[in-house]
């Protein structure tokens, strides 16, 4: 049997597209396409269906009133580095004032000082950290995330 869940009174379903486009690039990437006064109906935590009020189907299992708000998909984050010991935003400020990853180097900093810190913490640790820092991405709306560490030195 089917879990049906359809979401109502959407003020603004955003990017549905009819089709899938091969590749989004330019102008395009500016387009952000939405369907006011819109449904989504779920089956089984799958997209079934939306468009219009007009066109919602009957009533299924939950009905969600979703009115004044609007449902975007989640993000897909294709390339993370959540894994880390300790945040390098002092090597990001020299970076804008113009040293150079030698300089940043010599000063102590860089990915070597990094990955010897990286090292130096305790897996668990370091899983707390991660796990911190993937519920606060998850929280802001990131469904899928690829985490690389970068320490494969």
């Amino acid at each position: 049997m089917a879990n049906d869940i359809i979401i109502t009174n959407i003020k603004g379903l955003a990017q549905v597209r009819d089709t899938s486009p091969e590749k989004i690039a330019g102008a395009v990437m500016s387009e952000l396409p939405v369907i006011e006064n819109a449904f989504l109906h779920l089956s089984n935590g799958i997209i079934a269906d939306y468009g219009t009020m007009e066109k919602m189907p009957s009533v299924k299992d939950e009905v969600i009133d979703a009115s004044d708000r609007f449902v975007f998909p989640s993000f897909v984050d294709s390339h993370t580095h959540l894994v880390f010991a300790a945040t390098r935003e002092e090597e990001f400020v020299m970076k804008i004032k113009g040293a150079t990853y030698s300089d940043i180097a010599k000063k102590g900093g860089g990915i070597l000082n990094s990955a010897k810190k990286l090292r130096n913490t305790s897996e668990d640790e370091l899983f707390e950290r991660t796990l911190l820092r993937a519920n606060e991405v998850i929280h802001l709306g990131t469904g899928a995330i690829e985490i690389t560490s970068g320490y494969g030195l």
